[in-house]
Parts: structure tokens; sequence; C-alpha cells
């Protein structure tokens, strides 16, 4: 069933009305989308609606609600992600596959061996939101996610703005997720930055500072993985162990 973000001001009477040009041209350009057919809408406060179109005019869409209620489409802790930039194809795959693992936000990050400068990550931010916005869509997010302005490393883990910050990084991992979460558990609410360097692997003075903030360096198990890899491996683990220790 197609899916889409409204506003709740968009529905009154038990009516939603679609105007604005983008969703109106994907409901009634695209998917050619005809009375009777079915919708299913989100709106701001994460309530999911299920319609069906009852009139499609030349610039509206009117669908009638005949049922709705939160959604589950969201975890119940803050996963974000703070990640060293890839070129092209490999960065996008990355933006969707985070998203559609539950993302509340990815940090780009430049690191010491970051395969893009800082001007070039930049230019590159409102498509990496774009594609989190598509993804949202396609996979039923109750919410989209954000891509932030770049952000440093080091700012990030002194910023006091997480409950638990986890690097992943294989040649001086000293346990896995599972040690981590039996040490200290990743409880409903809390804020979780994973972080995950470029292909090249973080420098010694990144190293460094990770030791020396304290940050906990996980590994991934004993294979070698691309960062794409890395980075859907590692939350699709984080999210499996979460849900065991939280039955």
């Amino acid at each position: 069933m197609p899916h889409f973000f409204i506003k709740s001001d968009q529905i009154s009477d038990n009516v939603a009305e679609i105007s604005d040009r983008e969703n109106y041209q994907h409901i009634a350009r695209s998917l050619r989308a005809r009375t009777g057919e079915s919708l299913l809408l989100i709106d701001e406060n994460k309530i999911q609606y299920e319609s069906v179109i009852s009139e499609i005019t030349g610039s509206k869409i009117f669908a009638k609600i005949e049922k709705s209620y939160p959604s589950k489409r969201d975890l119940d802790f803050e996963l974000y992600l703070a990640q060293s930039p890839l070129r092209s194809d490999a960065q996008s795959f990355i933006t969707e596959k985070a998203t559609e693992l539950g993302v509340a936000g990815i940090y780009p990050v430049c690191t010491d061996n970051c395969a893009l400068n800082k001007s070039a990550i930049e230019k590159k931010i409102p498509k990496w939101q774009r594609i989190m916005y598509e993804s949202s869509k396609q996979c039923e997010r109750a919410q989209i996610p954000q891509m932030y302005p770049i952000a440093k490393i080091e700012e990030l883990i002194v910023s006091k703005n997480f409950d638990k910050i986890i690097v992943f990084c294989e040649r001086i991992a000293s346990k896995t997720i599972r040690e981590s979460f039996r040490e200290k558990p990743l409880r409903k609410g809390d804020k979780l930055l994973v972080v995950i360097g470029p292909e090249g692997g973080f420098s010694q003075r990144e190293f460094d500072m990770f030791k020396s903030s304290g940050v906990e360096m996980l590994t991934l198990g004993d294979l070698i993985l691309r960062a794409e890899t890395a980075v859907t491996v590692g939350l699709g683990n984080i999210i499996y162990e979460y849900s065991n220790f939280n039955k």
C-alpha cells in the first residue's frame, strides 16, 4: 500500500486533503491512482491513517480515513550513525539502508582518511536527505530521519548528547556488541551513537582519541568488512541484541 507523509492539519471531518505538489504528482500522475484505491498516510505525530481515495481534482486528492492508529514502524530507542562518507553509489546505499534500519539521524564526519573532502560532502547532503525521505516512504517509517551538517567525531563524543557511544574498528576492538550490552544494556528511550570509519579505516590519532575518551571499540567478527557492509551488519546486530536484552 503506498505510504505518504502528511500534516495533521490536512485532516478535517475524517477526510485528508492532499494538495502539496509532490504528493499529488506522485499519487495522481506517477501511480495513476483512482477513486476507491487505498492510501496509507502518516502525520508528524506518528499517527498512521488507512484511507480510501474519494475524489481527485486537477490539484487535490481527497481520501476518507477508515482507520487510524499509532505507527509501530520505529525503534523505541534513538539510533544515530556518525559515518565517514564514501564515494558515489556506496554512500547512497549506506543512507538508504541506515534509514530502513531505523536511524534517527546520520552525522557525516570528516575523518583523517575520509574519501571525500568537506566541500564535496556539503554538496551531497541535500541528495542524501532526499534518499532518506524516499526510503522512509518505501519502508513505512513513522518519521523521516535527519541528515545533519558535517560534524567532527571529537565534538560528538564530548557533546554528552548520547547515552552510549560505540565505534566499530576491527583491528583493535576489545569486545563484541553482546558483551557491551551485558555490561551496559541499552534501555528504552536511550540515545545511541554508532561510529563507523572510511574504507581506509581510522588513523592512529583517532584510535588514541577513542581510547582517551573511553569510547567502546567493538568488533563485528573476524572478517574484514567494507564500510557499507559494516554499517548494515553493525546496525542490524545492535537492533537484534537490543531486542533480546529487552524482552
